[in-house]
């Protein structure tokens, strides 16, 4: 059994203003989308300065789409007693399935401006996306948030008293999910990108395999204590909005065996 480090929420503390570990998350998954980008930016004819421009398109997306997103899923009762209760983001309450609508609206608005087959676009954005994911939960670790279910496993952690969780031993879900989604999911799909491939591949594999870790990691995850579980008394929300992805994944998988490799473009200059 491991005891759960004693890590501040709060990394910086200047006054009244305090910045949280989980905000500087999303800064690392953006500023390392950016990077990533920007090594990859020739292969759609992109320069460096659009790759800004795809990162701020993200980032609303990623926002909007997150809150909207936990707003409707995850706190739906909430929004109808206090619809202010939306712009409230510093509260916490963010979804991924959300936000990743939001990405893909925002990625459908910028491959229409530059031109480009959206398809195409989200293979480029696919394997820049799981660090900032690993980064995410890793933040959701540090901030007391996804707990797991009771377990003798000997990396089971107990949970800070502030959780009201108990002094039972539990899993560390959220650094489950920080492996999978973030350093596996890395690994695989920037490998697997480091050459031109069926279009569609890099995206069916996203959705395939993120939806298999996270369906399999909500197993050892509490279910969210707002809604419990949602059917079959084990199903939880998580692996309900999953399920569309992983149906997503093995068709686009298999749409891509019929499609193109997508050649680079001409370089531009920055």
């Amino acid at each position: 059994m491991l005891q759960y480090p004693q890590i501040d929420p709060i990394a910086i503390a200047i006054g009244p203003l305090q910045i949280h570990w989980y905000g500087l998350m999303y800064v690392i998954g953006l500023v390392a989308a950016w990077w990533l980008g920007r090594r990859r930016a020739h292969r759609l004819g992109l320069s460096h300065d659009d790759m800004g421009d795809l990162i701020f398109y993200g980032a609303i997306g990623i926002i909007v789409g997150g809150r909207l997103g936990y707003a409707l899923f995850y706190g739906l009762e909430q929004l109808q007693a206090n619809p202010l209760w939306l712009l409230k983001i510093w509260e916490g309450g963010m979804s991924f399935h959300g936000g990743l609508t939001g990405v893909l609206v925002a990625a459908w608005l910028f491959a229409r401006k530059h031109q480009l087959a959206f398809i195409q676009l989200t293979d480029f954005i696919a394997p820049l996306v799981p660090i900032g994911l690993g980064a995410g939960r890793l933040g959701n670790f540090i901030n007391h948030e996804l707990p797991g279910r009771i377990s003798d496993v000997p990396w089971a952690m107990v949970f800070p008293p502030m959780m009201g969780l108990g002094s039972e031993p539990r899993h560390p879900s959220a650094l489950y999910e920080f492996a999978l989604e973030g350093i596996v999911l890395f690994a695989v799909l920037w490998w697997l990108s480091r050459r031109p491939r069926h279009r569609g591949l890099i995206s069916g594999l996203f959705l395939l395999l993120y939806g298999a870790f996270r369906f399999t990691v909500e197993f050892a995850r509490l279910p969210d204590p707002q809604l419990g579980f949602i059917a079959f008394g084990w199903l939880t929300m998580g692996q309900l909005l999953t399920l569309p992805m992983l149906i997503a994944g093995f068709a686009l998988v298999a749409w891509s065996r019929r499609q193109p490799v997508d050649k680079p473009k001409a370089a531009l200059n920055s």
